[in-house]
């Protein structure tokens, strides 16, 4: 099958939500969607959210699905408000377990915040199927990013998340709690065992240097041949030496202190203190 794909690129986040809607019919999923933050402020925004909701009414289109491709660092996720608003189950993969049980101790959750996935309604692992309508859409346990990262694979599309970006930019960082170089390039290898031709959607774009465009679409075959960190069968010990060295010069993302506290909430915020108000933590010298 060739699902409809439909773009939806955030420019504070350099993120892009997707929704993908079965080729003859109306059933559709939304990936990796965004709740706007204004960090100064501490005030959320759903005006990227609500360009989707538009998008899926005006359409006539019945959501089944609202997909995570990880717990995202750099993002919100407006899950739950899309939701409310439009139904469907929220999925992630369902090594969230692994995620929640590192970051609830690192922002002290203590024993009321659940460890088992529980804010979500479905937990894939690698090989699960699940439909969107007459859709079938496959599951690919991608880690190396982070440890619960999923790629969808929906027809000739796939969804990879962090994971790979467009072939002049290259691979995801490996630094956080879990990430593993060895791992992403593995997972890698996965993805670009795929047929030649199958539609490659990536999770951002930061227009790499010479290129004019934002860009998320590319294919299995042109990250094969052009992908600058794994390209052209680039080994596992060269791409280890270089994301490790990579990594370790990067800063940690604007918004990865709101982002985890929300997102392995399945975009829940953080319940309200006995004043009613919602807060974020701030954990000093510890990531």
């Amino acid at each position: 099958m060739t699902p409809h794909v439909t773009a939806f690129f955030d420019n504070a986040t350099n993120t892009v939500s997707y929704v993908v809607v079965e080729p003859n019919g109306t059933q559709c999923a939304i990936i990796d969607s965004v709740l706007d933050y204004d960090q100064a402020a501490g005030r959320t925004d759903t005006a990227s959210a609500d360009q989707i909701i538009a998008h899926v009414r005006e359409h006539g289109l019945s959501v089944a699905w609202i997909l995570e491709s990880h717990v995202h660092a750099d993002h919100l996720s407006a899950a739950p408000y899309l939701q409310e608003a439009l139904g469907g189950k929220i999925g992630i993969g369902d090594q969230i377990t692994v995620i929640q049980d590192t970051f609830g101790k690192i922002f002290n959750e203590g024993t009321q915040f659940q460890r088992d996935g529980s804010q979500f309604d479905g937990l894939f692992k690698d090989g699960d199927s699940l439909h969107i309508g007459q859709m079938r859409c496959d599951v690919m346990h991608t880690p190396g990013h982070t440890p619960a990262c999923l790629t969808y694979v929906i027809g000739d599309a796939a969804f990879v998340g962090d994971t790979l970006f467009m072939p002049d930019f290259g691979t995801a960082r490996c630094d956080f709690p879990g990430g593993s170089a060895d791992d992403l390039y593995n997972s890698i290898q996965r993805i670009l065992s795929l047929p030649d031709e199958t539609r490659i959607f990536v999770g951002h774009d930061y227009k790499a240097p010479g290129r004019d465009e934002f860009a998320w679409e590319t294919t299995v075959g042109e990250q094969k041949a052009l992908n600058i960190h794994v390209g052209s069968g680039k080994p596992l010990e060269d791409f280890v030496a270089m994301r490790t060295a990579r990594d370790a010069k990067l800063g940690m993302p604007r918004l990865i202190l709101p982002s985890l506290q929300t997102n392995m909430r399945a975009g829940h915020l953080p319940e309200p203190d006995d004043n009613g108000t919602r807060y974020f933590k701030v954990p000093i010298n510890t990531l």
